[in-house]
């Protein structure tokens, strides 16, 4: 079966190749995918993978934890994406070896498993590749897929090979899901219920580290604010949504003069598409990265683009406030509970698939405000500028929400080193 596999894989990388060169994702560390690492100086480590930046982040805090109880073991970090990886570095030791996930072709798994010789594996969320899963099960090396969870597509999509996906998930010691809906979708698709523990969403845990080390009034000497001036953020933006977002503040602007506009692309490499789409509206536009602290005067005309990676925390915490995107096109949504943590009013669109619960539950609880389109979104800021006390109560609830639904990662950390320690013994009576 998996020679099959390992034939389908490779068919479908050539047929993906020219897709993979247009959207520039070859970086200098793609050869390791190929399997091929630098030297390796750890002890059989603890391996975390987490496939991006948002996986990252949630490595991160998990990994900070787990230290505690781990004082002596090492950590190898895989991602796919450079943006992932980067993330990764800067909160690994010294002695942590961080690299590119493998692709999933036999011969390549076992070369880097073999050189890596991992006594654990932790997954983010559920990343399922095949012949990595089965060649660590082979090597008696336990899996354990953390703050799990099992889109509709992916539920829909692994449903129709059950019977080829079931023998593969229960290769995996343990999945710690994020909700009942999560497992009871585990369990129709065959994984033993005692493989199964709903431990909750850690991303209600994970509190991003300080936006480097400038305050919220460095920010907003950047931008040239003024007191009376109101910021909006749209964070994390996809294609098809900034033409909404843009045309909106054109409209909302014959009424409120003292609104202003920062655009955060999911992907900081579109800026110059935006920059384009920008002029299009009859706005100018400026990067982030070509700002100082010279306190100069831009006007509601100058949109702000955020060109750069790891400060849209930092520009969410001047807003007034914050439209997520991904989500008024199928993309999935982003994460919601960062600018909800720091007091802004939120508002998502409709395509939450990726954060379904913790979209339902903000909506449940009346702490967040979905729009399904263009009219909505200029109606619901229109009505956040001209209510100030409902903001209030609105973001009071979603702070109240957030710490309601904390403490899966404590969870999951006692599950880490039940299975940690349990497969420890197994593996000193091999020896």
């Amino acid at each position: 079966m998996f020679i099959l596999y390992d034939l389908i894989f490779l068919i479908f990388a050539i047929l993906y190749l020219p897709v993979f060169v247009s959207r520039k994702k070859f970086h200098k560390g793609f050869i390791q995918r190929l399997g091929i690492l630098p030297q390796i100086k750890l002890k059989r480590p603890i391996w975390v993978h987490a496939v991006s930046v948002g996986e990252a982040g949630i490595a991160g805090h998990l990994v900070g934890c787990l230290r505690e109880g781990f004082a002596f073991a090492q950590f190898a970090f895989s991602t796919v994406t450079s943006t992932g990886n980067k993330i990764v570095r800067t909160f690994k030791n010294d002695g942590d070896f961080v690299f590119y996930l493998p692709l999933d072709l036999s011969f390549i798994v076992r070369k880097v498993v073999l050189r890596l010789n991992p006594r654990l594996c932790i997954i983010l969320e559920t990343e399922l590749w095949p012949n990595l899963i089965s060649y660590l099960s082979k090597r008696q090396i336990a899996i354990i897929v953390v703050n799990a969870r099992i889109s509709d597509r992916s539920f829909k999509g692994y449903y129709r090979i059950r019977p080829l996906i079931k023998p593969i998930l229960n290769k995996i010691a343990l999945f710690c899901v994020q909700t009942e809906t999560d497992a009871k979708r585990l369990k129709t698709l065959g994984v033993a219920a005692d493989k199964i523990k709903v431990a909750g969403n850690m991303k209600y845990d994970f509190i991003p580290p300080e936006a480097g080390k400038e305050n919220c009034t460095d920010y907003r000497l950047r931008l040239g604010l003024k007191s009376e001036e109101k910021l909006l953020v749209v964070g994390s933006t996809h294609q098809g949504e900034e033409e909404i977002i843009l045309d909106v503040y054109k409209k909302l602007l014959d009424e409120f003069s003292h609104l202003r506009l920062l655009i955060a692309p999911r992907h900081p490499q579109r800026a110059s598409q935006i920059e384009k789409l920008v002029n299009k509206f009859g706005f100018s536009s400026v990067f982030i990265s070509k700002l100082n602290l010279s306190a100069m005067r831009y006007p509601p005309s100058t949109i702000f683009i955020l060109d750069t990676i790891g400060q849209l925390l930092g520009f969410y915490k001047i807003s007034d406030i914050v439209f997520v995107g991904g989500s008024l096109i199928k993309r999935g949504g982003h994460n919601i509970l960062e600018p909800a943590r720091l007091g802004k009013p939120v508002i998502f669109g409709p395509h939450m698939f990726n954060f379904r619960s913790i979209a339902e539950q903000f909506l449940e609880k009346d702490a967040g405000f979905l729009v399904h389109n263009q009219k909505e979104l200029r109606d619901i800021i229109f009505h956040i500028l001209n209510n100030p006390s409902m903001v209030r109560e609105t973001t009071q609830r979603a702070i109240q929400l957030i710490k309601e639904n904390q403490g899966a990662t404590k969870k999951t950390i006692q599950w880490i080193r039940y299975i940690y320690g349990r497969d420890t013994t197994k593996q000193k009576g091999r020896g």
